[in-house]
């Protein structure tokens, strides 16, 4: 009654923390503190700082691999007490996998465990213990091992993969000598009984978080000398053993004297979490024996800031607080209480159980393609997950009609093991009665595909991948990766995925997949979305400022160049835009008084400009820009939100807003008049609308005359040569400047003679060419042919642009030689209204 026992392997920290029977006890027996485990590191912090608290508490740890004197110095010089684990004495032997020199020829470890085992063979009869990093190490030793057909010997692989009945057969022996063998696990997990020779590669696969791509690896190491000492220690426990090592002696020296404490190569987010929920402070202020890296303490607070379980400040959320209570990954909680909103609980749940525990799917080395054909049928090839849902409902089924022996042998058959499927059922019954507890609802109707996925995002939002090139895929912080071969996804190869996880072994594969919508990553993770935006520009349909939006998630790009409202966004750069572009550049269209008075104002403006060829009467934008910056407020940056404003006006604040013709222009434009820039050239009793272009660039730059078909063959050509009076002198100076040396050596300078031109000639239906040829062999007595009038020199302005439109106002051609338009288009017969200076008439001739 005055002494607890704690076995380290699942005790939950909130237990102890809010039992109030722990201050009762005079003893603590902390056992089994294997490895440095995540756990005892946090439970002995605890203890730390109950210790003032109660000063008479005796803790007592017990351990075959710990470092007992950081122990002993964190709880203030603890006396340290060592108990032999065995009685019998323990040679060992090393036997490098290479020799001392660098000529001597390296051998394979298959080969050297052949070799080991071989030559512990010539002892006395006992069983061998062969200490290997991983599966594949396992499996090609065993097939080499195989090879040696020694008498009456049996090899019997231990990993987690084979089935239950095979995983058995070690702890039952058959009368015949075995050689086992296992990874790390056996040093100890468990004891492999009657082994009294240990072969100890010196390697272990050891499970490690990499930070900075937030990946869980796995890579094979060299063990610790305390490590290698347990290995050792599996001999000598019933008679004196021998332990063979693949490495040197020296080898042995240089390694660490104790395996790394788990607490500095794993993911923190769920010490956080209990932390932060039971108030024991910050973990960096911790009393841990050894403080995990910083690294790995920031790494974990943005895992629960992903999983939205802390804020930006690192407090903890409603939704932390309820995955605090459940005492699993919080990745997994996070499944669960998004599952709810999903209205896809049930089926969470259990996904959730099954992820909690080792895959119930079995898969014998001797077997693997009829247990691979087997599982087939629970498959689905959009999601793995779907297959343990497919597997759940199948063994339910079963279960309903079948009684438990044949129900194990329905297992048998369908390679799932009998033992972990119940271990399945009773975590999915324990983890249902937290939920009760949380008052997480239930789904009455079975959750979709969506609902479901939806779900499970919200804890795998670091493991999504988009795909690459060829099989490969692009995940979170540019990790590439493969999707496993057993996957279900396997040979769909969807574009957009998630995983259950990603690990690092000979290659990095994701397993347990899922085809996603990428629509549900910006759903889901709007908290972590980083948003991009480029060239942000006035929409004149929306009266909006739109913008282009690249959206991703941990590098990934999750949408690109989509169209959104950049007003919100940016409300002050979109002001700007929102009154340069459709205020200043009347990109906007509105019914307020002083907009419409100020637009046309401008127009009226731009029409001298053009008519001019000059830039410079109406003021720069930037001075109209500052006028409407001056005048409406901050926040205005919309069509919407400008009307409205206006409705708020009152009379006088409406009458400042219109401009006043001093104000806008830089000079007079007096110059500018309708008899010398008319709007309409009059030909064989019609008048042709005329529009003025000033943009060199444009092919309608200078003068446009526009005509019906009906009236394109009574417009005079020879008339449209003379433009209008406000450019003639301009082109009859670049035609004299057209002629040849010989000739326009007499007329020099051009500008004068285009002035004395201008005062001798009208303007008229004849040729200007012809005109200004009678009236400079009358001033000089030089005489010029028709012929030598380039005309193809002259700029562009220089020549009537003409646009001939049909009935329904559409262009059917355009372009500055009148004669080819006319033989393009052809003769054509038809009735149109004509336009006159007085009156509109019936052309029933024309042609």
């Amino acid at each position: 009654q005055t002494c607890i026992k704690l076995m380290t392997d699942g005790i939950l920290l909130s237990e102890i923390h809010h039992d109030p029977l722990l201050y009762q006890y005079d003893t603590l027996i902390i056992d089994e503190a294997h490895e440095r485990s995540l756990n005892i590191d946090f439970l002995l912090g605890y203890l730390w700082q109950l210790l003032p608290r109660r000063p008479d508490l005796k803790i007592i740890i017990t351990s075959a691999t710990i470092d007992p004197n950081s122990f002993s110095r964190h709880f203030g010089n603890a006396p340290v007490i060592e108990v032999s684990g065995r009685s019998y004495p323990v040679e060992v032997y090393y036997q490098p996998l290479h020799g001392d020199d660098e000529e001597t020829q390296q051998i394979s470890l298959p080969q050297g465990v052949v070799a080991a085992v071989n030559e512990l063979m010539q002892f006395d009869d006992g069983d061998v213990l062969v200490f290997l990093s991983g599966e594949r190490d396992i499996r090609e030793c065993a097939d080499e091992l195989q090879k040696m057909k020694w008498r009456n010997t049996e090899i019997l692989p231990l990993l987690s993969r084979l089935s239950n009945s095979e995983q058995n057969k070690i702890f039952h022996p058959a009368g015949k000598r075995r050689v086992v063998l296992a990874t790390n696990i056996a040093e100890t997990s468990l004891t492999v009984p009657g082994i009294k020779y240990v072969v100890d590669s010196g390697l272990a696969r050891v499970s490690r978080y990499a930070w900075r791509s937030r990946m869980q690896r796995l890579p094979i190491e060299k063990i610790s000398q305390a490590a290698a000492n347990q290995r050792k220690g599996r001999c000598g426990r019933t008679s004196p053993g021998v332990c063979l090592r693949l490495y040197s002696e020296e080898d042995f020296g240089l390694r660490p004297a104790f395996t790394e404490p788990e607490i500095q190569r794993t993911n923190l987010a769920s010490v956080i979490l209990q932390m932060e929920h039971l108030q024991l402070g910050h973990v960096e202020d911790f009393p841990f024996i050894e403080a995990p890296d910083s690294r790995l303490v920031s790494d974990g607070y943005k895992l629960l800031f992903e999983l939205n379980a802390i804020d930006d400040k690192h407090r903890i959320t409603s939704i932390g607080r309820k995955l605090a209570r459940l005492p699993m990954d919080p990745k997994l909680g996070r499944m669960l209480i998004e599952s709810e909103k999903e209205s896809a609980l049930n089926e969470v749940l259990i996904i959730t159980s099954a992820l909690a525990i080792q895959d119930v799917r079995e898969r014998p080395m001797d077997k693997q393609q009829a247990a691979d054909e087997a599982h087939k049928k629970f498959a689905d090839n959009r999601s793995d997950f779907i297959s343990l849902l497919n597997i759940w409902h199948a063994w339910h089924k079963q279960q309903q009609k079948l009684s438990a022996g044949k129900l194990r042998q329905w297992c048998k058959e369908n390679f799932i093991s009998w033992l972990r499927i119940r271990e399945w059922r009773d975590t999915h019954q324990q983890i249902a009665g937290m939920l009760d507890e949380l008052k997480l609802r239930f789904n009455q109707q079975p959750a979709d595909y969506n609902a479901i996925h939806r779900s499970l995002l919200t804890g795998l939002l670091g493991n999504i991948g988009m795909k690459g090139e060829e099989r490969e895929y692009i995940g979170a912080r540019n990790r590439k990766f493969l999707l496993f071969p057993g996957s279900g996804l396997f040979n769909a190869q969807p574009k957009w995925m998630m995983a259950g996880e990603i690990v690092e072994t000979s290659k990095v594969y994701s397993r347990l997949n899922a085809k996603i919508d990428p629509l549900w990553i910006e759903q889901k993770a709007k908290h972590l979305l980083k948003r991009s935006y480029s060239s942000p520009h006035w929409e004149k349909r929306s009266a909006q400022v739109a913008a282009l939006e690249n959206t991703t998630l941990y590098g990934v790009l999750i949408s690109a160049q989509r169209k959104v409202n950049y007003g919100p966004i940016d409300p002050d750069v979109s002001r700007k835009l929102f009154i340069r572009s459709a205020l200043v550049e009347g990109e906007y269209e509105s019914g307020a008084d002083f907009f419409r008075h100020n637009r046309n104002l401008i127009t009226e403006l731009e029409s001298l400009e053009a008519k001019s060829r000059r830039q410079d009467i109406v003021v720069d934008d930037e001075v109209l820009f500052e006028f409407y910056d001056e005048k409406i407020p901050a926040g205005i940056y919309s069509g919407a939100q400008f009307e409205q404003w206006i409705k708020s006006l009152d009379a006088d604040t409406r009458k400042a807003l219109h401009w006043q013709r001093e104000n806008v222009m830089q000079h007079d434009a007096a110059q500018v008049t309708t008899e010398q820039y008319p709007d309409h050239l009059h030909s064989n009793g019609i008048d042709y609308p005329l529009q003025y272009h000033f943009d060199p660039a444009q092919h309608c730059d200078g003068i446009t005359l526009i005509t019906p078909i009906a009236a394109l063959n009574a417009l005079n050509a020879q008339r449209c040569e003379w433009l209008v009076p406000g450019m003639l002198h301009e082109k009859i100076t670049a035609m004299i400047r057209s002629l040849p040396k010989s000739l326009r050596v007499h007329f020099v300078p051009a500008p004068q003679f285009a002035t004395a031109c201008m005062q001798a000639v009208q303007i008229s239906d004849t040729s200007l060419a012809t005109a200004m040829a009678n009236h400079l062999k009358k001033i000089s007595g030089v005489d010029i042919p028709f012929d030598a009038w380039r005309l193809e020199l002259l700029e562009s302005h220089l020549l009537m642009n003409f646009r001939v439109l049909d009935n329904n106002g559409k262009i059917l051609a355009e372009g500055r030689d009148l004669q080819a338009i006319k033989d393009k288009i052809g003769n054509t017969t038809v009735t149109v209204p004509v336009k006159t200076d007085t009156h509109s008439i019936e052309r029933d001739d024309v042609t």
